[in-house]
């Protein structure tokens, strides 16, 4: 179980309380870029490694969901993954990640789009299903801003 609580709380950010959410997504975003503007050709990476943090996130809320009870606040493994997806097939720079970070913790807090009605999936699928929905509009809207170049 201690594995599943490391995981859920990525890390432990989510013991943090209030506002873990938020600070699981700048965490995340700074390894993203750390680990992605290196320069160093990563290829298909990024997408494994956020296809497993989101299965995982689905195994560790299903199994904290025992003890915490439904999507609880300290589960933010969700908000990692939800990032990731929000910043996939992003060229790495600040201005793109600061971007789908607001992007991302606007839909990811506002659930606007259906986003809230994935919140009632059963267990770890409805803890993680709103938070790739909510990264997958945040990358659609960073997509059209690479695209488009408005900024």
């Amino acid at each position: 179980m201690i594995f599943h609580k490391i995981i859920s709380t990525s890390l432990g950010i989510g013991y943090i309380g209030k506002g873990a959410g938020t600070y699981a997504s700048i965490f995340t975003c700074v390894l993203w870029y750390f680990l992605l503007a290196n320069g160093y050709e990563m290829k298909f990476a990024p997408l494994a490694i956020t296809l497993l943090l989101t299965a995982i996130g689905v195994i560790t809320a299903n199994k904290v969901e025992i003890l915490w009870g439904k999507d609880h606040n300290r589960v933010v493994i969700d908000e990692v993954a939800g990032m990731c997806i929000s910043l996939l097939f992003i060229p790495v720079s600040i201005k793109y990640v600061i971007t789908g970070l607001i992007l991302f913790r606007f839909f990811d807090i506002v659930k606007p789009l259906g986003i809230r009605k994935l919140e009632k999936w059963p267990g770890g699928w409805g803890v993680m299903a709103d938070d790739v929905l909510a990264g997958i509009y945040a990358n659609v809207l960073l997509q059209a801003v690479v695209f488009f170049k408005i900024f």
